[in-house]
């Protein structure tokens, strides 16, 4: 009997399934150009920004989140640690994601074209909600008493004045695009991997996330609507069947050698010598000679005789000592 899995093969990957290299270049630097102007437009809300930011910060209270400054006080015991994760925050983000994509193109092109997918959909809502919901982070957040570790430790990304920051748009907290695209890296990969190891690919979103929460750029609830986001999209896209299922090898032979599901020869069951004899040609007695499970009997002198020289029947003994094997 065989069974389906869900792990992918090591064989080569199917070039038919990759599309066209050019294209798709150009589909994902147009993706995210789009994006990146997109953030622009919906700068300049300030006053906004921090009203929504008073209010995320009023709710994760009420709901007992833990606060942000437990995280970022233990990354403020180590400069280097927190420069770490300041260079983290600003360096892995888009090349993970852009190694990601490559390596799924080249080795995976199944799994690339559905996870091209998830991410355009999980960036252009992202986009739809900074635009609804301009929201300013928690290092800007003067109750949230954090400290701004970009700015005072350093590396980074953003400008010092964020209502004229020209290249980045520092009030697009919500959702965390760090965190979506860190765990969807890490369950691209699990699925279209198969090592034993390929669970560890989960540290990439837990430090990203730890990172986000710790430098102050981004509250809880920004990692938690994302995640509802990604879920939502990641059940949209499925992967195609022939991604999903591989033919399955044969389950395991039991202590008698026979595979269930798998066709017994005659011989191998309790009636094997009925059967052989059956298949005698008519005056032979060699099969029920053979059928006798016993020691060889001896034979007369006369060639080709097959009588046994006791002169009993040896086909009365066969179905006793037949059932005996069994």
């Amino acid at each position: 009997m065989t069974y389906a899995r869900t792990e992918p093969t090591d064989q080569e990957p199917d070039i038919r399934a990759r599309p066209p290299l050019v294209r798709e270049f150009l589909l994902v630097a147009g993706l995210f150009l789009a994006y990146k102007f997109g953030r622009q437009a919906a700068n300049g809300h300030v006053e906004e920004a921090f009203r929504n930011a008073g209010n995320v910060w009023d709710l994760e209270r009420a709901l007992h989140l833990p606060g942000e400054g437990a995280v970022q006080g233990l990354l403020l015991h180590s400069q280097p640690l927190i420069h770490a994760a300041n260079t983290y925050y600003a360096a892995v983000h888009f090349p993970a994601t852009a190694l990601f994509l490559v390596w799924l193109y080249w080795r995976r092109p199944r799994h690339y074209v559905r996870s091209r997918r998830v991410l355009a959909a999980l960036t252009g809502a992202a986009l739809v909600l900074h635009l609804l919901f301009p929201l300013a982070p928690p290092r800007m957040l003067p109750v949230a008493g954090l400290v701004d570790t970009g700015q005072v430790y350093g590396p980074t990304v953003y400008g010092q004045t964020p209502a004229t920051d020209t290249m980045a748009n520092q009030f697009a907290a919500m959702p965390s695009l760090h965190v979506g695209w860190a765990v969807m890296v890490a369950v691209g990969l699990i699925v279209a991997t198969r090592s034993r190891w390929r669970w560890l690919w989960l540290l990439h979103p837990a430090l990203t996330l730890l990172v986000v929460v710790g430098t102050a750029n981004h509250y809880w609830l920004d990692a938690i609507v994302v995640g509802a986001m990604l879920s939502v999209a990641l059940a949209v896209f499925r992967l195609p069947p022939a991604a999903r299922t591989v033919p399955a090898r044969q389950s395991r032979p039991d202590l008698r050698g026979s595979v269930e599901g798998s066709p017994v020869p005659a011989y191998a069951g309790g009636g094997a010598p009925e059967a052989f004899a059956s298949d005698a040609p008519a005056g032979s007695a060699a099969p029920r000679a053979f059928a006798s499970a016993g020691p060889s009997p001896s034979f007369g002198a006369v060639g080709g005789s097959a009588e046994p020289a006791d002169g009993a029947d040896a086909g009365s003994r066969a179905p006793a000592r037949a059932g005996a094997v069994r």
